[in-house]
C-alpha cells in the first residue's frame, strides 16, 4: 500500500465543481457530458469538458499506446493510466478548478480501479492508491455511473472496438460490478443511473442530484 498523500494546496473549499462520468463502454457518457455542459452554461458557469486517457497533449500520446497499440502488460497499463491522470490533473483539471470552473471528465480514477483492478484482476486497493498518489488525493465532488450491461454496450459500439473495448464480456462484467461496488460503498459521492433510459430522463436525474450540491445553481 502506498503512503498517504498530502492534500494539494489548490484543493480549497472555494474551488470549482468537479464531476466525473463513469460506466462501461457504450453507456452514453459523451451524451450526458454534453447535456451537463449546456445546463451549466445556461446558468452562467464556465465549463471545461475533458476525458481520460488523452485529456492533454501528453495524454494523447499515452492514449494511443493504451487503446490502439500492441499488447500492454496489466501493471504497465495501470501505470500508464496513472501517468496520464497525473499530468491531466496537473495541467487541465486543477487549474480549471482553481479558476472556479466546472470540470466534467469522461472517466477518472474509478475507471482504473474497475478496468485494471477488476478487469485485469490486479489489486484494486493498490490501483486506487496509485491513482490517488498521482493526483494528490483529488476526487470528484460527484461521480455519475451510467450502468449498462456488457452485451448492450457492445451492441451500441458497433463493429469498431479499441483494445479495451475488444475484451470479452466477462471482462466487462467484472468492470461493471466494480463500478457498482464503488458507488455502493460511498453513495454520498455517487449517482448510479440506468443507461438504458432515455438520455433526457437520465439528464433530469443527474440535474436533480446536482441541485442538492451547494453552489451549483446561481
Amino acid at each position: 500500500m502506498l503512503p498517504p498523500t498530502a492534500p494539494h494546496p489548490d484543493d480549497a473549499p472555494s474551488r470549482g465543481l468537479f464531476l466525473a462520468l463513469e460506466g462501461g463502454d457504450g453507456a452514453g457518457k459523451s451524451t450526458q457530458g454534453r447535456l451537463l455542459r449546456d445546463w451549466f452554461r445556461e446558468r452562467g458557469r464556465e465549463v471545461v469538458m475533458t476525458h481520460e486517457p488523452g485529456g492533454s497533449a501528453l495524454g494523447t500520446q499515452i492514449r494511443q499506446l493504451l487503446l490502439h497499440g500492441d499488447h500492454v502488460a496489466p501493471r504497465a497499463e495501470a501505470l500508464l493510466f496513472a501517468a496520464d491522470r497525473a499530468h491531466h490533473v496537473e495541467t487541465v483539471i486543477r487549474p480549471a478548478l482553481h479558476r472556479g470552473d466546472v470540470v466534467i471528465t469522461d472517466r477518472y480514477l474509478d475507471s482504473s480501479v474497475a478496468y485494471q483492478g477488476a478487469g485485469r484482476d490486479l489489486d484494486a486497493d493498490e490501483v486506487r492508491s496509485l491513482s490517488l498518489w498521482a493526483v494528490q488525493g483529488l476526487v470528484p465532488d460527484l461521480t455519475i455511473v451510467l450502468d449498462i450491461s456488457p452485451e448492450l454496450g457492445r451492441a451500441r459500439r458497433g463493429a469498431v472496438h479499441d483494445r479495451l473495448e475488444a475484451e470479452p464480456d466477462g471482462f466487462h462484467a467484472r468492470v461493471r460490478a466494480r463500478f457498482l461496488a464503488l458507488a455502493a460503498a460511498t453513495p454520498e459521492r455517487y449517482l448510479v443511473v440506468d443507461a438504458t433510459e432515455d438520455p433526457d430522463q437520465i439528464h433530469d436525474q443527474v440535474v436533480a442530484r446536482l441541485e442538492t450540491l451547494v453552489g451549483v445553481t446561481p
